[in-house]
């Protein structure tokens, strides 16, 4: 299954990921840059008022291949 890591950064400078599963294949540095600026722009995601998204890090794509043994 392939999914998409997004990379971002709190208010308080810690990392943050947030990774979806089931994501299409092949998206541009582009696209994926200003999706994440969307989600870091709605300030929805919040704990102890901290913002947890505030800056965009980068993206990756994490491809996990399962081999069954018997």
């Amino acid at each position: 299954m392939k999914k998409l890591q997004l990379k971002f950064q709190t208010a308080e400078g810690q990392k943050k990921n947030l990774v979806l599963n089931y994501v299409k294949s092949g998206l541009d540095e582009n696209a994926t840059k200003a999706a994440m600026e969307k989600i870091s722009a709605s300030k929805l995601f919040e704990r102890n008022t901290v913002q947890l998204y505030a800056t965009t890090v980068g993206a990756s794509y994490i491809d996990r291949t399962e081999t069954t043994v018997f």
